[in-house]
């Protein structure tokens, strides 16, 4: 479907930015102030009430801040989904059921304590910007959750930071160098560690994998009170993880082929200068277009 064009002696159109538009916009911005609201509030409360026994007594805490992640997470979705292009959305479920697959394996079946159930909503984040990554972290973690581990939703507001981060890095030229790339995900960790270790250890009793659950079980038999232990563990792994995934993002970006590349404009920021200055001779950069109909 293609917009009418303008009709001859009237000059460019300005109906893109007329009130309609501005309306279509503004309910975007506001879910997702919404649900960043949500979430804080919810993490907020998860530290001022820091339940006593831990591990034993959580299903009123459980509930509560299951159910504040899930709304935080839903209205979030809600609000990127209309910034979204169509053709972006066909890679979305490939990177979906990418972070299940390995994060179910890692998780459940190695001793590593890692995660690295993010490399799909990285690459989404780098391929088409904040928006699209935060929302495939956001579904991926809500249908992870429905169909093999429901404790994953709590985590989905981590993972909708991981994405937006990552397209915000690729926005920035992050993903031009390897060790800009591994860097940068290694800072973007400690914020995502920060928002999942009051979940892990005031809901769920500490780590939840089989490698995480034993790096605090270490802990705790050294001494090391229950939230500090998850802190700590949460802090390495999601800095060694996300410093990992995003070298991961590099090493891909770098590996597709330029008529790959070429279908999603955004991919053009994480490409070398040189290549980035002769496929855009007039700018030099990518332009960040409004979604299209397609």
């Amino acid at each position: 479907m293609t917009a009418p064009s303008p009709q001859p002696g009237q000059g460019p159109t300005t109906s893109s930015v007329g009130p309609g538009q501005s309306r279509r916009t503004a309910l975007p911005l506001t879910l997702t102030l919404l649900g960043t609201l949500v979430v804080i509030g919810t993490y907020l409360s998860v530290l001022l009430t820091q339940p006593a026994n831990l591990g034993i007594d959580l299903g009123h805490t459980t509930l509560w801040v299951m159910l504040g992640y899930l709304l935080g997470g839903i209205l979030l979705a809600a609000g990127t989904l209309p910034l979204i292009p169509r053709r972006v959305l066909a890679l979305i479920p490939v990177a979906i059921a990418l972070n299940i697959i390995i994060g179910q394996i890692i998780g459940n079946y190695t001793p590593v304590p890692l995660y690295l159930d993010s490399i799909g909503t990285v690459m989404i984040g780098v391929l088409a910007g904040p928006a699209a990554g935060a929302f495939t972290g956001i579904i991926s973690n809500l249908i992870w959750g429905v169909t093999l581990s429901p404790s994953v939703i709590a985590f989905s507001s981590g993972a909708a930071f991981i994405g937006a981060a990552a397209g915000w890095a690729a926005r920035l030229g992050v993903f031009r160098t390897p060790w800009t790339a591994v860097i940068v995900g290694a800072v973007a960790g400690v914020p995502a560690g920060a928002i999942g270790a009051p979940v892990a250890a005031y809901v769920f009793g500490g780590g939840l994998g089989a490698g995480t659950g034993g790096v605090v079980a270490i802990l705790q038999a050294a001494g090391v009170e229950m939230f500090n232990a998850t802190f700590a563990q949460s802090m390495f792994s999601d800095i060694v993880d996300k410093a990992l995934i995003f070298a991961l993002a590099y090493v891909v970006i770098r590996s597709l082929p330029k008529r790959i590349i070429g279908r999603y404009p955004f991919a053009a920021y994480s490409r070398p200068k040189a290549v980035r200055t002769g496929s855009t001779p007039q700018s030099g950069a990518p332009v960040e277009s409004a979604p299209t109909a397609e």
